[in-house]
Protein backbone atom coordinates (compact mmCIF):
# COMPACT_ATOMS: atom_id res chain seq x y z
CA UNK A 1 0.00 0.00 0.00
CA UNK A 2 1.41 3.36 -0.64
CA UNK A 3 1.78 5.71 2.00
CA UNK A 4 -0.33 8.38 0.29
CA UNK A 5 -3.65 6.10 0.34
CA UNK A 6 -2.66 5.64 4.35
CA UNK A 7 -2.99 8.75 5.08
CA UNK A 8 -5.40 9.79 2.56
CA UNK A 9 -6.09 12.63 0.07
CA UNK A 10 -6.74 16.44 1.03
CA UNK A 11 -9.76 16.37 -0.24
CA UNK A 12 -11.36 13.34 1.93
CA UNK A 13 -9.90 13.41 4.90
CA UNK A 14 -8.04 10.66 6.98
CA UNK A 15 -11.66 9.27 7.44
CA UNK A 16 -12.06 8.13 3.74
CA UNK A 17 -8.68 6.51 4.02
CA UNK A 18 -9.63 4.67 6.94
CA UNK A 19 -12.83 3.62 5.58
CA UNK A 20 -11.14 2.79 2.09
CA UNK A 21 -8.89 0.20 4.32
CA UNK A 22 -12.22 -1.73 6.03
CA UNK A 23 -12.84 0.39 9.05
CA UNK A 24 -16.52 0.49 9.90
CA UNK A 25 -17.73 3.79 11.57
CA UNK A 26 -20.99 3.09 11.77
CA UNK A 27 -24.00 5.37 11.09
CA UNK A 28 -24.39 8.63 13.05
CA UNK A 29 -26.27 7.89 16.38
CA UNK A 30 -25.11 3.83 16.65
CA UNK A 31 -23.02 4.91 19.39
CA UNK A 32 -25.87 6.32 21.21
CA UNK A 33 -28.24 3.57 20.77
CA UNK A 34 -30.32 5.81 18.50
CA UNK A 35 -31.86 4.57 14.96
CA UNK A 36 -30.06 4.35 11.73
CA UNK A 37 -33.21 7.07 9.96
CA UNK A 38 -36.59 8.12 10.95
CA UNK A 39 -38.13 9.31 13.81
CA UNK A 40 -35.25 9.09 16.43
CA UNK A 41 -31.95 9.29 14.32
CA UNK A 42 -29.61 12.07 15.06
CA UNK A 43 -30.96 15.02 13.14
CA UNK A 44 -28.82 16.10 10.21
CA UNK A 45 -26.25 19.72 10.02
CA UNK A 46 -28.93 20.85 7.27
CA UNK A 47 -31.84 20.99 8.95
CA UNK A 48 -30.52 21.66 12.68
CA UNK A 49 -28.77 24.74 10.80
CA UNK A 50 -32.30 25.41 9.01
CA UNK A 51 -34.04 25.41 12.93
CA UNK A 52 -31.48 27.99 14.23
CA UNK A 53 -32.31 30.34 11.06
CA UNK A 54 -35.88 30.46 11.87
CA UNK A 55 -35.51 31.07 15.19
CA UNK A 56 -32.89 33.85 14.85
CA UNK A 57 -34.90 35.82 12.22
CA UNK A 58 -37.76 35.59 14.66
CA UNK A 59 -35.62 36.58 17.75
CA UNK A 60 -34.01 39.72 14.67
CA UNK A 61 -38.14 40.36 13.66
CA UNK A 62 -39.09 41.06 17.41
CA UNK A 63 -35.89 42.96 18.50
CA UNK A 64 -35.73 45.37 15.25
CA UNK A 65 -39.91 45.72 15.47
CA UNK A 66 -41.36 45.76 18.64
CA UNK A 67 -38.11 46.39 21.07
CA UNK A 68 -35.79 48.59 19.21
CA UNK A 69 -38.95 50.11 16.90
CA UNK A 70 -36.76 50.18 14.27
CA UNK A 71 -33.24 50.60 15.54
CA UNK A 72 -30.59 48.87 13.71
CA UNK A 73 -27.68 49.34 15.68
CA UNK A 74 -29.17 48.28 18.95
CA UNK A 75 -30.94 44.87 17.46
CA UNK A 76 -28.37 42.62 17.44
CA UNK A 77 -27.65 42.41 21.12
CA UNK A 78 -31.70 41.87 21.33
CA UNK A 79 -31.45 39.40 19.05
CA UNK A 80 -29.15 37.23 21.15
CA UNK A 81 -30.53 38.01 24.28
CA UNK A 82 -34.05 36.92 23.16
CA UNK A 83 -32.46 34.10 21.03
CA UNK A 84 -30.72 32.97 24.58
CA UNK A 85 -34.25 33.58 26.23
CA UNK A 86 -36.31 31.77 23.62
CA UNK A 87 -33.99 28.17 23.54
CA UNK A 88 -33.23 28.26 27.49
CA UNK A 89 -37.41 28.50 27.72
CA UNK A 90 -38.17 26.78 25.32
CA UNK A 91 -35.89 23.66 25.30
CA UNK A 92 -36.04 23.45 28.88
CA UNK A 93 -39.56 22.70 29.21
CA UNK A 94 -40.80 21.51 25.59
CA UNK A 95 -37.76 20.21 24.04
CA UNK A 96 -37.55 22.43 20.84
CA UNK A 97 -37.99 25.91 19.70
CA UNK A 98 -39.61 26.68 17.56
CA UNK A 99 -37.56 26.64 14.68
CA UNK A 100 -36.53 23.10 15.60
CA UNK A 101 -40.85 22.19 15.79
CA UNK A 102 -41.23 23.20 12.60
CA UNK A 103 -38.11 20.99 10.96
CA UNK A 104 -39.48 17.88 13.10
CA UNK A 105 -36.34 18.11 15.38
CA UNK A 106 -36.66 17.71 19.08
CA UNK A 107 -33.26 18.05 22.13
CA UNK A 108 -32.77 15.30 24.00
CA UNK A 109 -30.17 14.05 26.63
CA UNK A 110 -28.36 11.63 25.57
CA UNK A 111 -30.00 8.99 27.58
CA UNK A 112 -33.25 9.61 26.31
CA UNK A 113 -34.66 11.75 29.02
CA UNK A 114 -35.01 15.22 29.42
CA UNK A 115 -32.33 17.70 29.85
CA UNK A 116 -32.47 19.64 33.12
CA UNK A 117 -32.47 23.47 33.15
CA UNK A 118 -28.70 23.64 34.32
CA UNK A 119 -27.85 21.17 31.46
CA UNK A 120 -30.38 23.26 28.93
CA UNK A 121 -28.07 26.36 30.32
CA UNK A 122 -25.17 25.09 29.44
CA UNK A 123 -26.38 23.79 25.92
CA UNK A 124 -27.81 27.24 24.92
CA UNK A 125 -25.01 29.32 26.48
CA UNK A 126 -21.84 27.35 24.23
CA UNK A 127 -24.56 27.40 21.40
CA UNK A 128 -24.41 31.44 21.43
CA UNK A 129 -20.82 31.32 21.51
CA UNK A 130 -20.97 29.92 17.91
CA UNK A 131 -17.86 28.48 17.94
CA UNK A 132 -18.93 25.23 19.64
CA UNK A 133 -21.71 24.38 17.23
CA UNK A 134 -19.53 24.12 14.61
CA UNK A 135 -17.12 21.20 15.98
CA UNK A 136 -18.91 18.29 15.37
CA UNK A 137 -18.80 14.62 16.78
CA UNK A 138 -19.05 11.20 14.40
CA UNK A 139 -22.40 10.81 15.53
CA UNK A 140 -23.71 14.81 14.21
CA UNK A 141 -23.93 16.26 17.82
CA UNK A 142 -22.15 19.48 18.46
CA UNK A 143 -19.86 20.19 21.30
CA UNK A 144 -22.50 22.02 22.62
CA UNK A 145 -24.61 19.04 22.53
CA UNK A 146 -21.68 16.77 23.34
CA UNK A 147 -20.70 19.17 26.53
CA UNK A 148 -23.96 19.25 27.80
CA UNK A 149 -25.09 15.61 27.00
CA UNK A 150 -27.69 16.33 24.90
CA UNK A 151 -28.52 14.88 20.95
CA UNK A 152 -31.02 16.30 18.70
CA UNK A 153 -33.03 13.77 16.58
CA UNK A 154 -35.95 13.87 14.52
CA UNK A 155 -39.08 13.67 15.59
Amino acid sequence: MDNRQAIGSWLSGPRAAAEDMGVDFGYPGQQLGLPQSGPGSVARFGRRLGAVAIDWIGCQLIAYGLITHGDLTSAGNWTLGLFVALAILTVGTVGFTPGKRMLGLRVIGQNGGRLGLPRVVLRTVLLALVIPALVWDRDGRGLHDRLSGAVQVRI
